[in-house]
């Protein structure tokens, strides 16, 4: 995958579904729900285009602001009349 990341600037950034990648590691991830219950979002291992819903790990929004970076999306916005 080409290196598309940036770092995480702020927690409006950390949408369900945004791909995020470790500053240290290879591996991407997907960007699931916030559960406000345990205070973190519901991250999942995503490879070749796949995510693996069978497997799922709990990250607080600093550790992902600190240690990840998130993939760079083009948003195209378009006026209202």
């Amino acid at each position: 995958m080409k290196n598309n990341f940036e770092q995480i600037t702020d927690a409006y950034q950390l949408v369900e579904g945004a791909k995020i990648k470790g500053k240290k590691q290879e591996e991407i991830f997907e960007l699931g729900a916030y559960d406000p219950f345990k205070r973190g979002y519901i991250v999942y291992p995503f490879e070749e285009g796949v995510k693996f819903d069978d497997f799922s790990v709990l990250m607080s929004e600093k550790e992902l602001m600190t240690n990840y970076l998130i993939e760079k999306v083009k948003v195209i916005t378009s006026l209202a009349a």
